[in-house]
């Protein structure tokens, strides 16, 4: 099982060039789960049910209750009835889906979510996540709030199926912050007692570039931030015959396509065992 996990920048900077980029990488990649954030929908479309018809997917949205605070970045007159939220595409029905509002102080309040997606594969059902947390550099503190609350929506969630939990999304942290290690419970105590929730990275190649936000990336470099991985893909222990197990983890969508970056982010793509 193909699994991708990608920020697509909402609709910053030339966004309608950019869907395009973004279709040609996902068509490339041929995934057959994706987990996307900053995902736009405005005058009855949706970026995530264009992806997913161009593609021949099933897809889930879940937006944003507080897209104001988003709609004021963008340029006047392009921001009336823009929403933002995250959204799931799969090669299978998604048979259940809920949403969790990550919780946040009212200074930094602008409608982050992490969306449940239940998928019916042929072998065995797949509980599948996608989140959004807090940017703010000096937030670690929000963020592990927040995913202390998203590993409870996890483990209500996991149900009686042998897949793990795949959880995916922008995180805004560094893989040795507090707050990734507290999510992945393998490194320090888990948010939850007991629930073990792997970076799948720790099966990338020795050496393999990292970072998903990089000063590669022009709409990334603006800002003179460190280049770093914030994107993740995690997985509980596989099952019973090894489902959910890494078998290889890499970066995608990290150059242009026909001269233009998809996105401000690079994509995290990793090859999961099915039965």
């Amino acid at each position: 099982m193909r699994v991708v996990t990608w920020n697509l920048w909402w609709r910053f900077g030339p966004w309608e060039a950019r869907q395009k980029a973004i279709l040609s990488v996902l068509r490339e990649l041929r995934p057959d789960v994706v987990g996307l954030q900053e995902v736009w929908a405005a005058g009855g479309e949706n970026l995530a049910g264009w992806l997913a018809d161009e593609l021949g997917m099933y897809w889930a949205w879940a937006p944003s209750p507080a897209p104001e605070r988003w709609r004021r970045r963008l340029p006047e007159g392009e921001e009336r009835g823009v929403d933002i939220g995250n959204a799931v595409l799969s090669r299978w029905p998604v048979i259940a889906q809920d949403t969790l509002l990550l919780p946040v102080p009212d200074d930094l309040a602008d409608g982050r979510l992490a969306l449940y997606a239940r998928l019916a594969a042929p072998a065995c059902e797949v509980p599948f996540f996608t989140t959004h947390l807090t940017s703010a550099p000096g937030a670690s503190s929000v963020r592990q709030e927040q995913v202390g609350a998203l590993a409870r929506f996890v483990a209500r969630h996991k149900g009686d199926t042998p897949f793990p939990a795949v959880v995916t999304g922008d995180f805004n942290a560094w893989p040795d912050s507090d707050e990734v290690r507290l999510f992945g419970g393998y490194k320090t105590s888990s948010a939850v007692p007991g629930q073990v929730l792997l970076d799948a990275w720790e099966y990338a190649e020795p050496g393999a570039p990292a970072a998903t936000w990089s000063a590669e990336n022009p709409y990334a470099a603006r800002l003179l931030e460190p280049s770093v991985r914030i994107d993740y893909i995690h997985v509980g222990p596989p099952g019973p015959v090894g489902e959910g197990h890494v078998r290889a983890v890499r970066r995608a969508g990290h150059g242009p396509v026909d001269g233009v970056w998809p996105s401000d982010h690079a994509a995290v793509v990793a090859d999961l065992a099915m039965p």
